[in-house]
């Protein structure tokens, strides 16, 4: 099934969403668009009487404007030259809707967009669909005193001749105490404002007109009669009504960029194979406009968007699902239906760990459709005009859940840089989500560019099981080798990521293992132990680094030489420690009487040494915890 199919079948199955408002995430406002509606930020509302007469107007305040209009196919794309002669059937700019804007404001370049408004606005009306909103506020537009009643309800402004003040200027200061709010929301100033209107009624409380579903029907009932051209759709299999006009506005209300367009006919778009856009393929009205509102639902609803990168993964059936960028702590609040805060916290094994999460994932797929497919889409724009699909796959349910448990299983370690609510750091285990993947190699001072470029190139780790790239892998480890450059919590968080993605090459697991002999592994053990035992003989109150953490760095690309200098300096502090310090300056001995007499040398070192470094620390705090907790009871 192609994408395009996929966000269809998503419109169908969602069909009771339509016209909706919802609230996302962010308490961002989304809704369903109906088929032949798009959406605009309206800067006026008109509000008329069941009669046709003028009621009242008030300027929109900027979070408040988002208006379902309706649209026709050259409307949605109009620019240029010919957007006077594409007006949208209903709500749209103030040269458009008033037939005294030129009384007000003199003559317009080209053509008056009013007549072109009126006329396709009159077959609306007369049309069997048309509902009464729809003539009350023809009767009023028709009137042709637009801007005379917004100009006396103070909502427009114009200067000492009588005439609108297109923007704003401080020479008009003298005719107004303070700024009209008017060009506070209407960036362009007042000739583009746009207008929407309303229907009062004295005996009854009515719907608002861009949120009737009355209003949604009676203009999708009209502009299909209208529409005729039919061909194969490529999509349903069908003979339907084409088009070769596709939505914009994807992203966002301002986006121009179009994932399908044909509207180069210079040779360009099709490189001399073909005549026609329609030679190529030819996709229905009703596909296009389904699929496209799906598409902006499902953004808006659940989509992550990273430098104009939209990052989207859906359900088919239920929409929402877990999501394979989310990190482990997020996946099981999600999988026990808790909040993040209420997660438990178990100190896990590798297999402990696989075996309750692979429980948690069967528990929740059964909740969904035995055929609920899983769509992964990644989109992008490199000019203004222009969208790509960067990535697509759409996998059976089983397929996908298979793939997260196999990430969260391998790509696998302890983490502690999330907070609760209380600003205390949480423990969890599994996969880093990919976003802080992108922290760990690059830093929190990345920009989103290349932050969307690493999240875009991991995705495919996760779905398609392929390796994680080296360059990545090993910008983060350098990274964590180098604790000196970066706050603690920032260090902590780098290393915990960094593990987990060594891990995953390695499979050696989180937990201490003695039984490993490997130089690099043993090195690391190595210099968590001196970190332990100078940290534990500095004062409480004392938080610099140690020479475990100073020397780290040059730890990793010497070992032999750089180990020499940090035990010299262990010295104090074992003398410090005294009979505290002898288990730890034992451990020492223990540890580096494993290393070969060959393999003591300046050989750089590779991850392996952070899984023993970060192993061995843990487990000593660990230990010393139980320790204290014992002596307590």
């Amino acid at each position: 099934m192609s994408w395009l199919a996929a966000l269809y079948e998503t419109y169908e199955n969602n069909l009771h969403e339509v016209g909706k408002t919802r609230v996302n995430r962010f308490n961002q406002e989304y809704t369903l668009i109906p088929i032949s509606h798009t959406t605009q930020t309206a800067h006026i509302e008109v509000t008329v009487t069941e009669e046709g007469d003028f009621h009242s107007a008030t300027v929109i305040d900027r979070n408040q404007g988002n208006t379902i209009i309706p649209t026709t196919e050259k409307s949605a794309n109009r620019a240029g030259l010919a957007a006077n002669r594409r007006p949208y059937p209903l709500h749209d700019k103030l040269s458009f809707v008033a037939g005294d804007f030129i009384d007000y404001a003199g003559k317009i370049r080209d053509e008056e967009p009013y007549q072109y408004y009126i006329e396709l606005l009159e077959k609306w009306v007369k049309s069997p669909y048309a509902t009464k909103k729809l003539k009350s506020i023809y009767r009023y537009i028709i009137k042709k005193q637009l801007v005379k009643d917004l100009i006396q309800e103070e909502i427009l402004a114009v200067d000492g001749e009588g005439k609108l003040i297109d923007k704003w200027n401080r020479k008009y200061e003298k005719f107004y105490e303070e700024r009209p709010k008017i060009f506070s929301v209407a960036q362009g100033g007042q000739y583009s404002a746009f207008i929407r209107f309303n229907v009062h009624s004295p005996n009854e409380i009515l719907t608002d007109v861009w949120n009737d579903q009355a209003m949604y029907e009676s203009f999708i009932n009209f502009y299909n009669d209208s529409l005729e051209d039919e061909d194969f759709c490529y999509v349903t299999g069908k003979y339907q009504p084409t088009t070769d006009m596709h939505a914009n506005k994807i992203r966002n209300a301002g986006d121009k960029a179009k994932l399908i367009s044909a509207n180069d006919t210079s040779g360009f778009t099709f490189r001399g194979r073909f005549t026609h856009s329609y030679e190529v393929a030819s996709i229905s009205y009703d596909v296009s406009q389904k699929a496209h509102n799906s598409l902006k639902w499902l953004i808006q609803k659940q989509g992550r968007i990273i430098d104009n990168r939209v990052f989207l993964i859906w359900s088919n059936e239920k929409v929402e699902t877990l999501d394979a960028m989310d990190d482990g702590l997020s996946l099981h609040a999600e999988l026990y239906g808790k909040s993040q805060e209420e997660v438990p916290q178990t100190t896990y094994t590798a297999k402990e760990f696989a075996r309750e999460f692979s429980k948690a994932i069967d528990g929740y797929k059964h909740q969904l459709d035995t055929t609920d497919q899983i769509t992964i889409l990644v989109l992008d724009s490199a000019t203004t005009g222009r969208m790509a699909v960067l990535y697509y796959r759409q996998l059976d349910k089983d397929l996908y859940f298979e793939r997260i448990k196999h990430w969260h299983t391998t790509c696998f370690w302890r983490h502690r840089y999330r907070k609760d609510e209380n600003e205390n750091f949480v423990d969890f285990y599994g996969a880093p989500a990919t976003r802080d993947i992108a922290f760990a190699a690059y830093g929190d001072r990345a920009s989103n560019k290349l932050v969307k470029g690493v999240m875009k190139r991991i995705l495919p780790c996760i779905i398609d099981q392929r390796d994680i790239p080296k360059d990545i892998v090993r910008s983060a480890f350098h990274r964590a080798s180098n604790p000196v450059g970066m706050e603690r919590w920032e260090w902590e968080k780098t290393l915990s990521i960094t593990c987990a993605l060594i891990n995953k090459e390695e499979e050696i697991g989180v937990g201490l293992n003695e039984e490993i002999k490997d130089r690099d592994y043993l090195f690391g053990r190595l210099l968590a132990i001196a970190d332990v035992l100078e940290r534990s003989a500095h004062k409480k109150d004392e938080n610099r680094a140690t020479n475990a953490i100073r020397y780290m760095n040059s730890f990793s690309k010497h070992p032999e030489r750089t180990w020499k200098t940090i035990q010299a300096n262990l010295q104090p502090y074992q003398e410090r420690l005294a009979n505290k310090g002898i288990y730890l300056s034992s451990l020492i001995d223990e540890v580096a009487s494993k290393i070969k007499y060959e393999d003591f040398n300046n050989k750089p070192l590779s991850g392996k040494f952070l899984l023993g470094f970060y192993s061995q620390r843990h487990e000593l705090y660990q230990s010393r915890k139980n320790k204290n907790e014992e002596e307590m009871n």
